[in-house]
């Protein structure tokens, strides 16, 4: 009787505790929970992208100061292209190939003159059998000479080249700087049967400065790289054995697109961009690829059109004022 009173006492001083106990475990728990949640789902800034969707604001007495100035761009269309590499002929290699071939038509031509005199003698009795004999050989192997002469000159600069009549002077006019021929290899498979009239092509320097190539003849294919090579004329003097690229039209539907004027272009994280004005003081730096060069800038089929202004003068100071607010500076 005495323990069970004990027991009673106990359980009755117990009773309010339990919840109060409970409520405590409860609250640690949650509190565990929550640490754990932060531990694992850090609060994460707001992206890039959305830093650029939001753009810069310059006021319009900052755009006048710093000469900020928008256009529309250019609506244009681009005809597929086929980009090859290749380098600047050098003029005396050309020279040196042209006089080959000409002392070796030069000779057949003498032997072929002194044979046909001889063989007049020889109709008279006026000659030698072996007189004759000698001259019908040494006809035979300038003929053999001249035409391995023209197979190896056709080889390295073309049928039509090797069919003109005034190809040392054609040559001359090359050493003296009136102009170059420049060979374009195209890509490796790639075999053209029409050729285009015309190519661009550039030093890889002056990736911007390109100028026109009338095409000269087809060169052949490679055996062993299965690689044709075009020959193309330049009415401009560049540095000798200088590599150049080129890009010519290729067979296909034309794209409609824009062209942007190359002061418009800024290049940052390796990716082209251009800042639209959606706004009088807003202005938003938009991607566009770099992968299709025309001699008066780049021509654009995505995320432009001809309805957009874009900044076209002060790119760079807008892209600092950016870079400056949103990334604390941090330019690539």
């Amino acid at each position: 009787m005495k323990s069970s009173g004990i027991l009673e006492r106990t359980a009755s001083f117990a009773r309010p505790l339990i919840p109060a106990l409970a409520l405590c475990l409860v609250s640690v728990g949650l509190a565990a929970c929550s640490k754990v949640d932060s531990d694992d789902k850090p609060a994460r800034p707001a992206s890039t992208n959305e830093q650029e969707k939001a753009g810069v604001t310059i006021d319009a007495e900052t755009q006048e100061r710093i000469g900020l100035k928008t256009a529309a761009p250019l609506a244009a269309q681009w005809q597929p292209q086929i980009h090859a590499v290749g380098n600047v002929v050098d003029p005396l290699a050309f020279m040196t190939a042209v006089t080959d071939l000409a002392s070796a038509r030069a000779a057949a031509e003498m032997s072929r003159a002194e044979l046909d005199r001889t063989q007049k003698l020889a109709d008279q009795n006026n000659v030698s059998t072996r007189a004759l004999e000698a001259a019908r050989a040494a006809a035979a192997h300038d003929t053999l000479a001249l035409n391995a002469a023209r197979a190896s000159f056709t080889a390295n600069w073309g049928v039509t080249l090797a069919a003109q009549t005034n190809l040392v002077d054609y040559a001359q006019n090359l050493c003296d700087k009136n102009g170059v021929l420049v060979k374009l290899s195209l890509p490796v498979g790639l075999i053209l049967t029409r050729f285009p009239a015309t190519a661009q092509v550039s030093l890889l320097d002056q990736e911007t400065n390109s100028i026109t190539a009338n095409f000269r003849d087809d060169l052949g294919i490679d055996p062993a790289s299965q690689v044709q090579t075009l020959l193309f004329s330049v009415d401009q003097d560049l540095p000798r054995s200088a590599a150049i690229t080129g890009s010519m039209a290729a067979a296909g539907e034309p794209v409609s697109g824009v062209l942007v004027p190359f002061s418009a272009v800024l290049r940052h994280q390796g990716l082209g961009w251009v800042y639209v004005q959606t706004d009088t003081n807003q202005f938003v730096r938009t991607e566009i690829p770099l992968d299709r060069i025309q001699p008066q800038g780049w021509f654009v089929a995505e995320n432009l059109s001809a309805t957009n202004q874009i900044v076209i003068t002060g790119a760079q100071t807008v892209l600092s004022t950016e870079l400056g607010v949103s990334v604390g500076g941090d330019q690539d």
